[in-house]
């Protein structure tokens, strides 16, 4: 079977949400309909996002899936990221990082990739526009993934299908992050795009 139709054991979505009642965390499961969407997630101001982001895919019944460069991907080390759930991607190849993206969309029947936009845990001033062209690409829902440690809620807490007016796209995901609040929140980037920097 092909490895991007996979998700998780049934075991594993009912221990994952056991563990996360368990340390006080609470889930949030607006999923889009369907069985290809991207999630994007944010505020990533903490290494400690990652495992709580695991558990949280988890309990939804999603197979946690990410994208490195493909150097990553080497040897034994390639593939514990490979059943980690990365997929590799060639940097600087002839078809760019989005078209690789898409084409994996348009080749799969099942797939949910997740993407923080921010691209680091530190401050930044705007998040990379990767996620959005991916999206109108592949003709697929943008699901608002968060961690909110003030209410101790993690998941997916709504959805919409890009319309191709950015502008107004980004107000939606502004409007939904606007009371979410990282680890450190001092370290939130800017929820815009360089276009829009560029634009003012």
């Amino acid at each position: 079977m092909d490895e991007n139709l996979s998700s998780p054991q049934p075991w594993w979505q009912r221990l994952s949400r056991w563990i996360l009642r368990l340390i006080g965390w609470e889930l949030d499961d607006n999923l889009p309909p369907g069985q290809k969407f991207l999630v994007i997630g944010a505020f990533h101001t903490s290494n400690w996002d990652f495992p709580l982001v695991l558990l949280g895919m988890g309990g939804l019944g999603l197979r946690p899936r990410w994208v490195g460069k493909d150097s990553l991907f080497r040897g034994l080390p390639g593939r514990l990221m490979k059943l980690m759930g990365g997929i590799p991607v060639v940097r600087g190849a002839r078809r760019n990082f989005v078209q690789q993206i898409v084409d994996l969309y348009n080749a799969s029947e099942r797939l949910v990739i997740t993407l923080a936009p921010e691209g680091t845990r530190s401050k930044t001033t705007h998040w990379k526009s990767g996620f959005y062209y991916i999206a109108r690409g592949a003709g697929i829902p943008i699901a608002l993934g968060y961690l909110d440690y003030a209410t101790r809620r993690v998941g997916i807490g709504g959805w919409f299908v890009p319309s191709g007016d950015l502008q107004a796209d980004m107000d939606v995901i502004r409007a939904f992050y606007r009371d979410k609040r990282g680890r450190y929140p001092d370290n939130h980037g800017e929820v815009r795009l360089l276009s829009e920097m560029e634009a003012q």
